[in-house]
């Protein structure tokens, strides 16, 4: 998706979840007095650290509590808005924030952890070319339900075959995929 594209529809997305992000901000500070933001160093594009936005889901230190980075269904991290807000993943609204930046593209790979990219192989670094998307070819089928190698073959096959066209049917196919899993059990979604 060029970078035209992807600032309109982040920002007209962003007009229109305003109210919904605002509440579910307030949602999550009323929880514990913790921040609302949850922010995360991932890998983007050519291998570049950017600092990802989420709203905060989990306790304070929760990285550095139980299963550290792994989130499994049912975690006892999660706070209690936490669990509504990743179950409709309006928990992923802030990343919006990093289309706009031009650090993310609305479409693209899932940015991931700098220990999971050192482990890539080489045909793995490919999924690195683009941009990592809010959405991409991997969470329309399946997104963290899928084992974490078949996850990048996805990945891998959209860089390879990237179009407006399948831009298009990604973007159509998105809101159905928002309501599959979104766990990824003890390693975090890493199968070394």
């Amino acid at each position: 998706m060029n970078r035209a594209a992807d600032v309109a529809i982040a920002g007209s997305a962003l007009v229109v979840a305003s109210p919904v992000l605002a509440l579910a901000a307030l949602a999550a500070k009323l929880e514990d007095r913790g921040p609302v933001l949850y922010r995360q160093t991932r890998v983007g594009q050519d291998g570049a650290d950017f600092e990802l936005l989420k709203l905060r889901t989990m306790v304070v230190g929760a990285e550095t509590m139980g299963a550290g980075l792994a989130v499994n269904e049912g975690d006892s991290r999660i706070t209690r808005a936490g669990r509504i807000l990743r179950r409709l993943s309006l928990d992923e609204l802030p990343q919006l924030w990093n289309v706009i930046r031009g650090e993310m593209s609305m479409i693209g790979p899932r940015p991931t952890l700098r220990y999971q990219v050192e482990r890539y192989t080489p045909h793995q670094r490919r999924r690195l070319e683009v941009k990592p998307g809010i959405t991409g070819w991997a969470q329309i089928h399946g997104r963290a339900a899928l084992p974490w190698a078949e996850r990048i073959e996805l990945d891998v096959f959209y860089v390879e075959h990237r179009t407006p066209l399948l831009d298009l049917k990604i973007l159509a196919r998105t809101p159905l995929a928002l309501f599959n899993g979104t766990y990824k059990g003890a390693t975090g979604g890493w199968s070394p």
